[in-house]
């Protein structure tokens, strides 16, 4: 019997763009502009500019495009610089069962390395879908997930991100699978980079293992080596974070159906279990038009580890971005105030605004037994607002805007699209991009589509 990563890299090395459905090479491009458009968001957030700073000052030119930027870089720094950018916002995609994951966060290495080696849009596209492939599947395999375990789900993307990168330069399966061990042996992401108060390094640990990913994937085309039982064997993932695996979703569904059409897309810029909390109490305040004056209190019903991980003492005093927008109490307060979770609500200013602010402690969030049992299949949550005048108004949300089963609509991307890239790209430049990427199975090198995400305007 082969190793689990042997099963991966087999299967990775061998897929082709004629193996791919029509279905999923259209939701491939869908995510893909998502994700561009995510990225050009990025790009504008003060940590971005502080990593490209960094990178600036260590040096060194290559054939890879930062996004926004429009700096050539080698393609390990690009993966890293697009990467962040890509997960800045905290808006990018969302698949939840397990484990939590943001398979996007891994496109940067396939943009790096499809740009650096003159590839097409049909081989990017085959990169995408083994990003999406081995991100959701790993989401699958420990149960519970290893966040329940105390690890970031980070550490996954250090076995997927390896995988992308190395079907990206055609390694064999042999070399894929030390790739493997190279960037999986290095890659374990402490879940305090989400716990309590929140820092820079909340973004930054997936674009981390997508770098490691590139490296190692590099690496072993030369000739270095890493172990194979990085997942099941001694001392791997398994033996080390405990019992319970089921690695079916590998070895018998591997190939058979393909997992990106499952995943979701985020309408709001915030951690993925506020969106029905969110989606609920919007759309109690516009149904009935109210205004945070009347509102004495606001009740969520969620689930346990919402309960924990994002109403917690520090998220009732959220004191910068990565907190605020892993903050339930917080956005509640800014659906009251502004009627709207926007990028807007998480600048600096806005940040410190009285008003907004005022209205944490009307925010109080419970876990509903019955819930818990639900997920992941669904993302339940009941807000009840009470009004001062003794008035009360529920509503249960029970699949967030977003989900494969009420995606975003080609208007909805186009405006999420416009909002982030306007400030640094024209509206010719956006449509271009645009028509690049609906277009991506007919372009004949990705340098051209990476040429269109630098900023004109």
């Amino acid at each position: 019997m082969g190793t689990t990563t042997e099963t991966i890299a087999r299967w990775a090395c061998n897929l082709k763009y004629e193996d791919i459905s029509p279905e999923a090479i259209e939701a491939s491009k869908r995510f893909l502009y998502d994700t561009i458009g995510c990225a050009l968001g990025g790009y504008q957030t003060g940590d971005v500019k502080i990593f490209l700073e960094y990178m600036r000052e260590m040096g060194g030119e290559g054939a890879c495009t930062v996004v926004g930027a429009g700096d050539k870089v080698n393609p390990v720094n690009a993966a890293m610089l697009n990467a962040l950018m890509v997960r800045a916002m905290d808006y990018n995609d969302i698949y939840w069962k397990q484990d939590p994951s943001h398979p996007s966060d891994i496109l940067a290495a396939p943009l790096a390395l499809a740009e650096r080696d003159h590839l097409t849009g049909k081989d990017l596209i085959v990169g995408i879908i083994v990003a999406y492939e081995m991100a959701m599947r790993l989401c699958h395999i420990a149960v519970p997930g290893i966040r329940e375990r105390g690890w970031h789900h980070a550490t996954l993307m250090g076995y997927a991100a390896p995988v992308v990168a190395g079907r990206m330069i055609g390694l064999n399966w042999e070399q894929m699978q030390h790739a493997i061990g190279i960037a999986s042996c290095r890659c374990f992401t402490l879940g305090c980079a989400v716990a309590g108060k929140l820092t820079m390094m909340k973004n930054t640990v997936s674009p981390m293992a997508t770098r490691a990913g590139v490296e190692s994937a590099l690496l072993a085309q030369k000739g270095f080596t890493g172990p194979e039982g990085v997942i099941e064997g001694k001392e791997g993932m398994e033996h080390c974070l405990g019992a319970a695996w089921d690695y079916s979703w590998i070895a018998d569904d591997l190939g058979k159906r393909f997992m990106i059409t499952d995943c979701g897309m985020k309408s709001y810029p915030i951690e993925a279990l506020m969106h029905s909390p969110v989606s609920a109490t919007l759309h109690i305040l516009h149904e009935n038009q109210l205004k945070a004056e009347d509102v004495s209190e606001v009740l969520i019903e969620s689930i346990a580890r919402a309960a924990d991980i994002l109403s917690d003492p520090a998220k009732y005093d959220p004191r910068s971005k990565e907190s605020a927008d892993h903050s339930l109490p917080y956005c509640i307060a800014a659906a009251l105030a502004e009627l709207r979770v926007t990028p807007l609500e998480f600048t600096e200013e806005k940040l410190w605004d009285d008003r907004l602010r005022s209205q944490m402690t009307k925010v109080k969030v419970v876990a509903n037994d019955e819930f818990e049992k639900a997920f992941p299949a669904k993302q339940c949550a009941r807000v009840t607002i009470t009004t001062s005048d003794g008035r009360s108004f529920t509503k249960q949300v029970d699949v967030p805007k977003g989900d494969a089963r009420d995606p975003m609509t080609e208007d909805d991307l186009r405006v999420k699209f416009d909002a982030l890239a306007g400030p640094i790209l024209t509206e010719g430049r956006r449509e271009a991009l645009r028509n690049a990427i609906l277009a991506l199975e007919s372009l004949d090198n990705v340098g051209d589509l990476m040429a269109l995400c630098v900023t004109d305007g």
